[in-house]
């Protein structure tokens, strides 16, 4: 049965395709401009289907002292540790920075109150079918839950939904899963976040680890992560997981009160943050997640936020990349050294930790340090496998991943 369409809803300045971190933090910004800067209206269209939206999770990043999401931070830590595959122990503590995390489903509470008390935002629960780009605007036609069909006519498009990834000349997924787990002992050291146990067993191409962030005396969030070219079965995370809890941390007695799984590619492709005349691409969608961490959070507020700031000031708002050139070609050469075997995963990260300040390392990791630093940063990695991977990269083409899925 056909259905007619129903009347379009109002148009508007800004369409925001998805309420992940990218778009929550783009709505949340326009819902709010700071005195005297332009006003723009917005729609943040989500899709009805729970199946197709990101299930909840944590989002971690570093950040100072005092940060504009304080009051939605579920816990943070100013020491983190870092072990060796030998159980060596790289304790810093990092101030003036805070390692923080934020629960998904607590960020979109928040971001629902603004676009409540807003007069700019609205919602639309619908699934985007197609765009239609215009040098002057844009027209998204959409389905809602009932199989109504919606258009809606923007002058700027805002898509954070997943895309097939562009051609690259390596590829690794980061892949993880992590339980919420209620401990009968004390949690070791509740001060301190674990940022990579490297006692796991390491995969013989890539890396793996344990992470730990303590949220009480006797809870914490514990994960197994990988790098590698292929995500694991449940089954196989939950034995890795396991071992790691009880081999590793020694925990005998404890409950899963709630798990969290994703995957993550991390990748020296070229992604495009202008996809059309009046289309952008922001957040992971939009290059912001870093390849060789596969942190992604802050590099996509940096990244809204300019966005918002060009609106605001009347500019077009093009996205900028969220990686400079040096760190997105050292992060190539990272990648293609795992890959290829010829990098000790465990090892590098060791040594990393060990040799370098860890504030500076991690201001390293979110691309705020200078040149001189990187070189610093970089003399204290294995300089052969770096060297080939480095002198190789450019004879190699840049191919569509397997599938060319998202």
């Amino acid at each position: 049965m056909n259905r007619m369409a129903v009347p379009a809803v109002p148009d508007t300045d800004i369409a925001i395709i998805g309420a992940g971190a990218a778009g929550l933090s783009l709505a949340r910004l326009l819902a709010d401009p700071p005195p005297r800067a332009a006003r723009h209206s917005a729609v943040l269209i989500e899709t009805p289907h729970a199946r197709l939206r990101p299930p909840e999770r944590t989002w971690c990043f570093w950040d100072g002292p005092v940060g504009e999401l304080d009051g939605r931070t579920a816990a943070s830590w100013s020491r983190i540790r870092v072990y060796g595959p030998h159980g060596d122990a790289v304790a810093s503590d990092i101030a003036p920075l805070r390692y923080r995390m934020i629960r998904s489903a607590d960020y979109a509470r928040e971001v629902d109150q603004r676009l409540t008390a807003s007069d700019l935002t609205t919602r639309l629960a619908a699934t985007v079918t197609d765009i239609d780009d215009h040098p002057d605007g844009a027209v998204l036609h959409c389905v809602t839950a009932d199989g109504d069909i919606r258009s809606c006519r923007a002058r700027w498009v805002f898509d954070t939904r997943p895309h097939p990834l562009p051609p690259a000349r390596t590829l690794l997924l980061q892949h993880f899963r992590g339980w919420f787990l209620r401990t009968r002992r004390p949690v070791s050291d509740p001060s301190a976040a674990v940022l990579m146990d490297l006692r796991t067993r390491q995969p013989a191409r890539g890396l793996s680890f344990g992470y730990v962030l303590p949220l009480s005396d006797h809870e914490a969030l514990v994960e197994y992560t990988e790098f590698s070219r292929a995500a694991l079965t449940v089954p196989q995370y939950e034995e890795r997981l396991r071992r790691y809890v009880g081999e590793v941390l020694g925990l005998d007695e404890f409950d899963v009160r709630a798990s969290e799984q994703g995957v993550i590619p991390m990748t020296d492709a070229r992604f495009r943050q202008r996809v059309g005349a009046s289309v952008f691409r922001i957040g992971a969608a939009g290059g912001a997640t870093r390849p060789s961490t596969g942190y992604t959070f802050a590099a996509t507020r940096r990244q809204v936020r300019a966005v918002a700031d060009a609106l605001f000031a009347g500019r077009t708002p093009t996205p900028p990349s969220p990686h400079s050139v040096r760190a997105r070609a050292m992060d190539a050469v990272l990648l293609r050294a795992l890959d290829t075997g010829r990098l000790d995963g465990a090892a590098f990260f060791e040594r990393l930790f060990a040799r370098n300040d860890t504030g500076q390392l991690l201001r390293f990791l979110d691309g705020g340090t200078t040149p001189l630093q990187d070189l610093r940063i970089g003399a204290s990695t294995p300089v052969v496998p770096m060297l080939r991977a480095m002198t190789e990269l450019p004879l190699l083409r840049r191919r569509p991943p397997p599938g060319a899925g998202p």
